[in-house]
């Protein structure tokens, strides 16, 4: 499961992926409705892949919880993030025991929830392959293709180039106006 460039716009209902970089913000596309619109660096946008959960222990990041989440339900879809409080903590706590109960409030796990929700429907959850099977898949390939030659510096830089060209979504960095203190 890969969050990269799945972010939530404070004030901003679903989630939406980064589409482009422009000067003064980034462009971005619903997931939901595939809409797309500009959201300035003015906006509060937080990166999926940068939040985690208070648990009794270390904080857990959001990936993870999304990945038991999945795990539970077997791919499929989680109940509804408008479900009765007691009913949605209860079912929570089944996915995520060692959630702390003091600084997780109901809110937050309506939003992970409805987030969950969101991600499965556009097919953006996958198992995580085991850690034998990742390295089994990286393993060279036997035959002819071992046997082609490397190709010179000047090729393989710009074969690089055109690889990150392709990105769907590029790596963004959101940079915040800042007030200045001093009037």
């Amino acid at each position: 499961m890969d969050l990269s460039g799945v972010i939530s716009i404070s004030g901003m209902p679903g989630l939406h992926k980064v589409i482009a970089q422009t000067k003064n913000g980034v462009i971005v596309e619903s997931l939901a409705d595939k809409k797309r619109f500009p959201a300035y660096s003015s906006s509060r946008i937080s990166a999926l892949e940068d939040i985690s959960i208070y648990t009794t222990g270390e904080d857990l990041p959001l990936k993870a919880v999304i990945q038991k989440i999945f795990e539970k339900e077997k791919g499929g879809v989680a109940p509804d993030h408008k479900t009765a409080d007691p009913e949605l903590l209860k079912y929570f706590a089944t996915v995520l025991p060692e959630f702390d109960k003091d600084r997780v409030h109901t809110s937050d796990v309506r939003k992970l929830i409805n987030w969950y929700n969101i991600l499965q429907k556009t097919d953006l959850l996958t198992k995580e392959p085991a850690p034998a099977e990742a390295e089994h898949a990286e393993l060279p390939k036997a035959g002819a293709e071992a046997e082609k030659p490397k190709p010179t510096a000047k090729k393989s830089a710009a074969a690089g180039n055109k690889k990150m060209m392709k990105t769907d979504a590029p790596k963004v960095k959101i940079q915040t106006a800042r007030k200045s203190g001093a009037a």
